[in-house]
């Protein structure tokens, strides 16, 4: 069975295909281990969600995707990809998308200059597109990124345990990497940065973002054979997300106050973790995990179909619906 996001990239095959030519010839050297460990590296793309996001921006506004769209889009790409192969090295992680991570085939040292090299580059293509907005917006999300994820270290270290500093992080660390893709998209192709129309998307695309992570959030509470990763990792690393905060914070759940105490800890057990993840679904948190998508889902909606009409918008919708219900 064909997924939305499946249809959205046979929609814009042609556009995806140009952009992964372009990332290739411009993450190309003439040094023969970086292109090595970069043609392995591309050999697993991923969903490409950032990029999609760019080129139906870019079609929304214009109908069309632009070379300029299409710079912007790798720009986002490469940006992205860089923050995963230091997040990779920070975690020690052995596999990404299913494939070998680059620190564990090459090692730190090599991961991290490549790390580096996927940053530049994604600088030098914001540049190439001769606008400065969009050079902007990927120097601010490089800022963006960064925060959220010391906004996160600090809430795990501080037990800092409220939706808003929850939100606050997830605004910064994943949905702003949605917003700035659907301002590039647009910015590539002229539209004014107080297009109202511009305002509502990235109000649909925040929203958007904050799903993703919520749902991601969510897969952490469930069996690895479902999802494909480790259950727990976050709790692990002090991380007390959506299902678990709502079960601590807002349900009369008979262990409460127990379990709060387990949360506060700097190290937990194996035995601990699978106590709390069991916690907060018999209080309710994944349900509330959910339900909280769906109101944002319902938000960001009613905001597109006020100002987007026709088939890219219809598309962006089908895309939230992806995020929300995928599996992995």
């Amino acid at each position: 069975m064909t997924t939305p996001l499946e249809a959205i990239r046979q929609r814009i095959r042609p556009e995806l295909e140009r952009l992964n030519q372009h990332i290739a010839s411009s993450l190309a050297s003439d040094n023969e281990l970086m292109n090595r460990v970069i043609d392995g590296y591309l050999a697993s793309k991923g969903k490409q969600i950032r990029p999609v996001l760019v080129l139906l921006s870019a079609r929304l506004f214009a109908g069309a995707v632009t070379e300029r769209a299409v710079r912007a889009a790798a720009a986002v790409e490469m940006l992205h990809n860089a923050t995963l192969i230091h997040d990779d090295v920070v975690d020690d992680s052995d596999k990404r998308r299913g494939h070998p991570t680059i620190n564990s085939v090459w090692d730190n040292h090599i991961a991290v200059l490549m790390g580096d090299f996927f940053t530049s580059s994604a600088l030098k293509e914001a540049i190439s597109t001769c606008d400065l907005r969009i050079v902007s917006a990927l120097a601010s999300l490089g800022c963006e990124l960064s925060v959220g994820e010391m906004d996160q270290i600090y809430n795990a270290r501080f037990h800092q345990l409220n939706e808003e500093s929850y939100f606050t992080v997830i605004a910064r660390k994943t949905a702003s990497l949605f917003v700035a893709c659907v301002e590039m998209g647009a910015y590539a192709v002229g539209v004014s940065d107080d297009d109202p129309r511009l305002a509502a998307l990235r109000e649909f695309t925040r929203r958007l973002g904050l799903c993703f992570q919520i749902k991601d959030d969510i897969f952490d509470y469930f069996d690895e054979g479902r999802i494909g990763k480790p259950t727990g990792n976050d709790l692990r690393e002090g991380k007390v997300t959506l299902p678990l905060l709502h079960a601590l914070t807002a349900s009369d759940h008979p262990r409460r106050e127990e379990m709060a105490a387990i949360a506060s800890k700097e190290d937990l057990g194996a035995d601990e973790i699978s106590d709390l993840i069991a916690f907060a679904k018999e209080a309710g948190g994944i349900e509330y995990a959910y339900a909280t998508m769906n109101r944002l889902r319902d938000e960001a909606v009613d905001i597109l179909n006020d100002a987007h009409a026709g088939a890219e918008g219809k598309a962006l919708i089908s895309l939230l619906d992806f995020i929300i219900t995928r599996d992995n």
